[in-house]
């Protein structure tokens, strides 16, 4: 195995994990490489500096015993755990002869459940196990490596930073894994929208208000900065923060110190704050719709989300992840992938990510009427990627359009009310506007 290759996450396993230990080890986020004692002259699988070893003893122990001797002679800091059966049990002295430092032995042939709570137990610089949700994160691609390497670089480090990335890639799972692995990870992690946010209230939920400083305002207001205190704030789409705002927000950064809403006392926050966009905030400074001062303070540090696209490999890995994790839920017939299906996911450009192969893959496991989806269930063509993703994208399009011009003329063009109405900012819907250049003037 060499040592020069590092991914995080990985479990390597001596011996034949089952179809329930192998999956279930997918969904939980960990890269699984197997290295199967029975097969002559198979290497060891490289699963970097941060993997760890799962010695199987239930079937073929001497040989699985004769892999694990020069899986530690090349690796001698790894850490490892020894599965055993009846037929030879964690109390026989011959497993601790065998495992002589393990760092733990699970004794008996049910064991997935008490493998996973070993794993998490593993010290290590391994990014943190998600819950049973499955984790955008999963993959062995180099985009994946590069990304999970900087966030360990990144999360003990207290300054702030910007995350950036297409809609889908999962920007506030990565902020959530950095704020797992810093030195705030037992304080609050509070994650916004700012795109979401009323206009009229967006002072009041990020930092609060005393009673009686609005219509309204009957008691006291904590807001999220101040809940957060501690922790670790996360602004999604910081590009729609109202430039008020902005300010506010600057202040909280350069001092350390919130104001609440009709309040002249000034409160003291320890939070770390990371942002995310998908837009380009340098062209947003330009435009005069972004502080110049506050991208600055953001920008501090940067983590790039990677594209699927970009992921070769992970799609497959990803979207049996999905399928996995809906079919426990909802017991669906559908349990893998055709080769055509296969292919038409690999071929697909993937505009949406990873949000949207996770939205086709729930939507064929309801409609697929066999065990294997097809490229038809996954509304695929294996023939002709690129027109799939033209109709799709200008369908979109021309939906986005009219739902934007329905709720313009419903709200009899006032823009904070179809702000309500959308449930989105004043400066959202002026920016969906533009982008599907709609003259409000002639419109009216």
């Amino acid at each position: 195995m060499s040592r020069g290759e590092t991914s995080g996450r990985s479990v390597v396993w001596v011996g034949r994990p089952s179809v329930e230990e192998h999956f279930g080890l997918i969904r939980a986020g960990w890269r699984t490489l197997v290295a199967d004692p029975a097969r002559q002259d198979v290497p060891i699988p490289d699963g970097g500096e941060s993997a760890i070893a799962v010695v199987d003893l239930r079937t073929g122990a001497v040989a699985a015993v004769k892999m694990l001797a020069e899986l530690r002679e090349s690796h001698p800091g790894m850490a490892w755990i020894g599965l055993t059966s009846a037929l030879t049990p964690a109390t026989d002295p011959a497993v601790r002869l065998a495992l002589p430092q393990a760092f733990e032995i699970i004794d008996g042939v049910s064991s997935f459940s008490a493998l996973r709570v070993a794993l998490m137990r593993v010290p290590g610089d391994g990014l943190p196990m998600q819950d049973d949700r499955p984790s955008v994160m999963t993959g062995n691609s180099p985009a994946i490596r590069i990304l999970s390497q900087n966030i360990r670089k990144f999360a003990p480090v207290e300054l702030p930073l910007l995350i950036t990335g297409e809609t889908g890639t999962g920007k506030e799972m990565a902020a959530r894994a950095l704020h797992q692995l810093s030195s705030r990870h037992a304080m609050p992690f509070a994650a916004i929208n700012c795109g979401a946010l009323p206009a009229n209230l967006v002072q009041s939920e990020l930092f609060g208000h005393e009673r009686g400083s609005f219509t309204g305002a009957t008691a006291r207001r904590i807001g999220h900065f101040e809940a957060a205190d501690g922790g670790t704030v996360f602004l999604d789409e910081i590009g729609d923060l109202p430039l008020d705002a902005q300010t506010n927000l600057l202040r909280v950064l350069q001092e350390g110190t919130i104001d609440r809403v009709g309040s002249c006392q000034s409160v003291k926050v320890n939070v770390r704050v990371l942002a995310a966009t998908h837009v380009d905030l340098e062209k947003a400074v330009a435009q005069g719709r972004f502080r110049e001062d506050l991208f600055y303070r953001l920008n501090v540090l940067r983590l790039r989300m990677p594209p699927l696209r970009e992921r070769t490999g992970d799609i497959e890995l990803l979207a049996q992840q999905f399928l996995e994790a809906f079919r426990e839920n909802y017991g669906t017939r559908a349990r893998a992938f055709s080769t055509a299906a296969r292919r038409a996911m690999n071929t697909f450009p993937w505009p949406g990510n990873v949000r949207e192969l996770m939205n086709r893959v729930q939507r064929a496991a309801v409609i697929a009427d066999d065990a294997l989806i097809t490229p038809d269930d996954l509304e695929l063509s294996p023939d002709a990627p690129g027109s799939d993703r033209d109709s799709l994208g200008s369908a979109r399009t021309s939906a986005e359009r009219e739902a934007i011009v329905d709720c313009l003329r419903a709200s009899a063009f006032n823009i904070s009310e179809c702000a309500r109405r959308l449930r989105v900012s004043r400066v959202t819907v002026y920016r969906l506007c533009k982008k599907h250049q709609l003259a409000l003037d002639q419109l009216r």
